[in-house]
């Protein structure tokens, strides 16, 4: 725990804020480590049992997380708004090359200028609250680009990006301390959503291919209550989910029809490969399609389809409370998507993405390392010790993203976004990663 702060509180209500409020104000950062339970209530007066209460709540509330024998921390990036200045992480040293991010080449995104004024040049009524929604115009253009894909579109809506739409599907069929399975490695965000929720992470191993059966068919054992699955370009390993996968895991699921289903297409359009849709299998599922990847990080929107009651009860849950995705929004993504040039920009940073992908994991396999990408603009890569890889990588100019942001049990590994990376850096950034990750053997991937 950071020395110079002091948890106070003489119930478990008043000590588990005092831990908030250190989170809050930076006193207590990530990976802060809390005292003992037993130590913590001699200092305070209270019994264990107090404490224990206390640090109950805070991880049913995913602030916290215990972590073994190395007892009770805070999460990487807990649910709670912290001061600016505690937010402010430590900037990108001059030179080095950020492969950290996750974010798309911001040089391939497709403008939105000509399209924002196009609308503006249409004009028309303003939008009053009684005919605000979802644009019928939309919902009849995103099904038939989901039916083309093979995606059922018994029901549609739209949502404010893939994370709230999954958001809005576990709370609306789950409780909290409901036990729910999600890839491992897998999307730091959903990791986080999940523990925010309170519900119970129950990892399932991927491989290449996808999540793999033997971890599905554990964690169906498990009672888990909804499974989150993506489909392509798995953030982070770029796993995608193959049709002899899908076969597979289509006869495991439908053993299980009361199991909710997600399915997570954040790439769409950017994806090399087909999409291979688990949906429909089970009598409460959902498929969701993101367009902030492919056309920018800012279209905060995303297309939910789902069985009739499921997206019934997310489209409600919306319209008691943030109502519905801006109207602009939606007729901005109806003309990105009938626009043929921006087709064409999105198909040639998919080839783009492919090509440094593809380059970086052929480098590397010259030298002996084993890294995975199928698709999207990652790359994992299992090393035999992930501080010792990300401080040498830094150190030869380079940031990555240590994979312990993304898994629960297993191995260390490394991500990395091929994004900023030119064809003269693929050479050099090999070099480096072979000198930085040593010589023991990693942890196999999907073990």
């Amino acid at each position: 725990m950071a020395a110079h702060y002091q948890i106070e509180g003489g119930t478990a209500a008043e000590i588990s804020a005092s831990v908030e409020t250190g989170v809050r104000i930076g006193a207590l950062p990530a990976g802060a480590a809390l005292p003992p339970v037993r130590n913590l209530a001699g200092q305070l007066a209270v019994s264990p049992a107090t404490v224990a209460k206390a640090y109950q709540a805070l991880r049913q509330r995913g602030l916290v997380e215990t972590a073994g024998r190395n007892g009770t921390r805070i999460r990487p990036r807990p649910p709670v708004a912290a001061s600016r200045s505690a937010l402010r992480l430590p900037p990108v040293a001059s030179g080095t090359l950020d492969l950290a991010s996750g974010e798309p080449d911001h040089r391939l995104l497709p403008a939105f200028g000509p399209h924002l004024a196009a609308l503006a040049h249409a004009g028309g009524a303003p939008i009053g609250y009684g005919d605000a929604g979802v644009l019928p115009e939309l919902v009849d253009l995103a099904g038939r680009r989901l039916a083309a894909d093979g995606v059922p579109t018994d029901s549609i809506t739209v949502t404010s990006g893939a994370l709230d739409g999954i958001e809005r599907l576990l709370t609306a069929h789950l409780r909290p301390g409901d036990p729910v399975g999600v890839e491992d490695p897998g999307w730091a965000n959903l990791l986080d959503l999940v523990a925010a929720l309170g519900f119970q992470p129950v990892g399932v191993p991927v491989d290449d291919n996808g999540p793999t059966p033997a971890g599905v068919r554990a964690a169906l054992a498990s009672g888990v209550r909804a499974l989150v699955v993506t489909s392509r370009a798995q953030n982070p390993t770029g796993a995608a989910v193959t049709a002899d996968r899908a076969a597979e895991l289509r006869e495991l699921l439908g053993a299980r029809p009361d199991l909710l289903l997600i399915e997570d297409d954040h790439a769409a359009e950017l994806a090399p490969m087909p999409l291979h849709s688990l949906a429909g299998v089970t009598r409460s599922w959902a498929f969701v399609r993101s367009a902030s990847k492919p056309y920018g990080p800012d279209l905060r929107l995303a297309v939910l389809a789902g069985d009739e009651a499921t997206v019934a009860r997310v489209a409600g849950r919306m319209r008691v409370g943030a109502g519905w995705v801006s109207t602009l929004l939606q007729r901005l993504a109806i003309g990105l998507w009938r626009d043929p040039e921006v087709a064409a920009q999105v198909a040639a940073a998919r080839d783009s993405y492919q090509r440094r992908r593809e380059a970086l994991r052929a480098a590397l396999a010259r030298r002996g390392l084993t890294a995975h990408g199928r698709s999207g603009i990652n790359v994992w890569l299992p090393v035999p010790d992930e501080i010792r890889a990300v401080t040498g990588l830094r150190d030869a100019g380079y940031a990555v993203a240590p994979g312990s942001l993304y898994r629960l049990a297993t191995g260390p590994a490394i991500r990395i976004t091929i994004s900023p990376l030119a064809d003269a850096d693929i050479e050099p950034l090999a070099d480096a990663l072979l000198r930085a990750t040593g010589t023991g053997p990693p942890t196999p991937f999907g073990a």
